[in-house]
């Protein structure tokens, strides 16, 4: 296979990428004018979010093959560096644990942890990379987007990504899956290709789901 396979995934998600970028989410979160009962409710369910990632990277440490990526792939799960963020964020935007805590899954954000859940316990090391890397590299990419924001919380939300502090976890992610693909067949290839735009679409799904604030309609 020539060039990088994530290179290839990049290039063929670029659409929703564009999608993502231009969400009025993050459209209003930059001028400051989201509402901020809209961000509690998404920084809410992206801590129930990261709790699933966490988990999903905790379920592939058991089908690393060799001792060196059993190390890479518990780095991902020991170093929860985004936990911090929502730390402080939960002090300026008003949110208690507990309440956050008690806050029922969202749909989407369900489906999304169920995606990678599944693909954790049923598909391969290089399937379940290839469905967690998404997530970073969205948010890492997002730091280009979410820059010179005036607001008292979106600044720090927004400062921690365009201060580049995903780079290494995107970085780190993205070798997993080229060398994960560069071990299989053209099988193995489809496998990942399709997980990892599974997640790039449930990505926009979240934005959008955020910015209604989705209930379960019934």
């Amino acid at each position: 296979m020539s060039g990088r396979f994530t290179d290839e995934l990049w290039r063929e998600a670029q659409p929703v990428w564009d999608a993502i970028r231009a969400h009025p989410f993050l459209r209003d979160l930059r001028a400051g004018t989201l509402p901020i009962e809209t961000f509690r409710y998404y920084v809410i369910q992206d801590y129930h979010y990261l709790e699933a990632f966490g988990r999903a990277v905790a379920t592939a440490l058991s089908k690393a093959p060799t001792s060196d990526l059993l190390v890479t792939v518990a780095r991902r799960v020991n170093t929860p560096i985004e936990r911090p963020l929502h730390e402080r964020l939960f002090a300026l935007a008003g949110v208690d644990r507990a309440e956050a805590a008690a806050t029922e899954i969202a749909p989407t954000n369900l489906a999304y942890q169920n995606h990678m859940l599944a693909t954790a316990a049923r598909g391969t090391l290089g399937e379940t990379a290839s469905a967690l890397l998404a997530c970073p590299w969205t948010y890492h990419a997002l730091g280009d987007v979410v820059v010179d924001v005036d607001h008292p919380v979106y600044a720090v939300w927004a400062g921690f990504y365009s201060e580049g502090l995903l780079a290494e976890s995107t970085r780190a992610w993205r070798e997993l899956v080229d060398g994960e693909v560069a071990e299989g067949g053209p099988r193995t290839a489809a496998a990942m290709r399709r997980v990892f735009h599974q997640s790039m679409r449930y990505e926009w799904m979240f934005w959008q789901m955020a910015y209604t604030r989705e209930r379960w309609p019934i």
